[in-house]
């Protein structure tokens, strides 16, 4: 497809009636089916296409810009001119930027024709949030005041800011010595804040914060001032926030003089138990008040006091703590369960990859109890799978009045990255050990309604498989996702014959997806609704049809849904 592209392009590049020869790049990538879904592709060849005549080229760019009718032709143009612009496409470039699917081309072309600093940032007012992390990018790479003083000063929304950018960001804007100027911005101080919680966020292959040079002195150099901050519920949380990975997440393991992480975790919770932060976490929003505020209000009640609580001291044995840590509402990541052997967090120190695996995996299903057959327990899992990156196992068996955890799993370190240290044996004291999972299992107030629901019909599912079997389907998965943390999804497999024992493997099937949004309902007595619902009706009469096959649905008598493609 591509040779072909670029033999149907390279002929007319050069051509002296740009007229004409936009109109057969509109033909001929007619004729191509060069649509959307390639659209890609035709500026990868467009990048590498030979440009004879340079001036013609441009011309033919321009009144593609400026007059196609069809996006492969319009991004012909745009290839063209992030190879060729000039300061008079600005405006048409930025324009462009605008448009769904065009950012990024766009945003390279104004990046190689070096446009104004105030035009990009004019861009980043109006792009949407998918493709603003181009933009970012950008201005990151730019040494210019502008530009910093946007990347400072605008709070950047989690889809355009991963947590590789927002280091190259701290580290393009010397954000270690900002912080530290006298006086600060506090717009900085908050932006600060938010930076690093990006980089300590597992939404990557390894904690960027840990990366980051800068790290130790901007941790200092924030909490020192974090009183100055205003106590609203964005602030609250980002202290919040960088309470809970200095006290179990990456940033516990940065190069902290001795007593300094803890002297800087006195100084968040001096902060953030202080009255007018404190009045925070008591009442509730207003009912007027958006939802996306109402839930990070509800996260702040739920998690205020978890990095604050009594610090262990090593006393012999080692000491294990489960905890569950849910990150900001408004910054979605993993549900993840953390491990701190004598106080330090085990996963990202050992691991590094990816999060503790979710709580819902290891404590629900009781895999961390420890019995006297061994058993090995994926513990964590690599950003992208097991199956890309690795996992992290352990063993966990009982042995006496101790507890093992030693036979580690992990894939070995990447050739560009340190040598992992070998991981040791934990003999664990076994009273301490089983009270303290018997403890994590029991400990649901990290849960959000929605999450509790689920939780409730996996176990009544568990307990119950009948309950979908006499309908011929089959028990999926129940959760919550990031775009709809309020909503409980369970989803189930329809599969003829499965109640009879003569389910047909090679035989049409469907993916159901029942959403619940919560009502305000206890969890509790929605689960046994919920279940109660499905004693007596099938639930593929309310559920939608998510997966399988249109064929397959025409077969089984359900309607296939709109834009679900085939």
């Amino acid at each position: 497809m591509l040779r072909t592209v670029g033999d149907a392009l390279s002929p007319l590049l050069g051509a002296p009636d740009t007229r004409w020869a936009a109109g057969e790049v509109h033909r001929r990538l007619g004729e191509l089916r060069a649509r959307n879904r390639t659209l890609r592709a035709v500026r990868a060849v467009v990048a590498q296409l030979p440009l004879d005549d340079e001036t013609a080229a441009r011309a033919l760019g321009r009144r593609l810009t400026r007059a196609g009718t069809t996006a492969a032709a319009v991004g012909v143009g745009l290839g063209l001119l992030a190879r060729l612009g000039e300061p008079e496409d600005v405006p048409y470039l930025r324009t462009l930027a605008l448009l769904r699917g065009f950012a990024g081309t766009a945003v390279q072309a104004l990046t190689a024709l070096d446009a104004p600093t105030a035009a990009l940032v004019w861009l980043a007012e109006y792009i949407k949030e998918g493709e603003l992390r181009r933009l970012v990018d950008a201005l990151a790479a730019r040494d210019d005041n502008a530009a910093h003083a946007w990347l400072l000063t605008t709070p950047l929304p989690p889809g355009a800011v991963g947590p590789e950018t927002a280091r190259r960001i701290a580290e393009a804007v010397r954000l270690d010595e900002v912080v530290r100027a006298d006086p600060v911005d506090l717009r900085v101080l908050a932006q600060a804040g938010r930076l690093l919680c990006r980089m300590a966020s597992r939404r990557d292959y390894r904690p960027e914060v840990l990366a980051y040079a800068g790290a130790v002195a901007v941790h200092e150099a924030l909490v020192a001032r974090a009183s100055a901050l205003a106590p609203t519920l964005d602030h609250y949380a980002i202290l919040l926030s960088l309470a809970l990975d200095l006290h179990s997440g990456p940033s516990h393991l940065l190069p902290w003089p001795p007593g300094r992480r803890e002297a800087l975790l006195d100084g968040l919770e001096s902060v953030l138990t202080a009255p007018s932060w404190a009045a925070l976490t008591r009442g509730e929003p207003t009912p007027r008040a958006d939802p996306a505020e109402r839930r990070r209000a509800a996260w702040i009640r739920r998690t205020a006091r978890q990095p604050f609580g009594p610090r262990d001291q090593r006393t012999g044995a080692p000491r294990l703590r489960i905890e569950v840590a849910v990150s900001d509402p408004a910054d979605p990541d993993t549900v993840e369960t953390r491990f701190l052997v004598d106080g330090r967090p085990l996963v990202p120190e050992a691991f590094g990859r990816g999060p503790g695996n979710a709580p819902e995996y290891l404590l629900d299903s009781g895999r961390l109890r420890a019995t006297p057959e061994p058993r090995e327990v994926q513990l964590a899992e690599a950003y992208c799978t097991e199956g890309c990156c690795g996992a992290l196992h352990v063993t966990v068996r009982r042995d006496g009045d101790h507890v093992v955890w030693n036979h580690w799993r992990r894939p070995p370190a990447s050739p560009h990255r340190q040598a992992l240290s070998e991981l040791p044996e934990y003999r664990f004291d076994a009273a301490a050990y089983d009270a303290e999972v018997a403890r994590a299992e029991s400990d649901h107030s990290w849960a959000w309604p929605a999450r509790s629901t689920a939780r409730l019909l996996a176990a009544g599912l568990r307990d119950r498989p009948e309950l979908l079997t006499r309908w011929d389907c089959r028990f999926g998965w129940v959760g919550t996702a990031f775009s709809e943390p309020d909503t409980t999804t369970l989803s189930f497999t329809f599969w003829p014959g499965l109640a009879a024992g003569r389910r047909d493997t090679a035989g049409p099937w469907l993916q159901f997806v029942w959403d619940l949004p919560d009502d305000g309902t206890p969890p509790d007595v929605r689960a046994a609704r919920v279940l109660k619902r499905m004693e007596t009706t099938d639930p593929k009469t309310f559920a939608e049809v998510r997966g399988g096959s249109r064929e397959h649905a025409q077969v089984l008598g359900f309607p296939w849904p709109e834009g679900q493609g085939c």
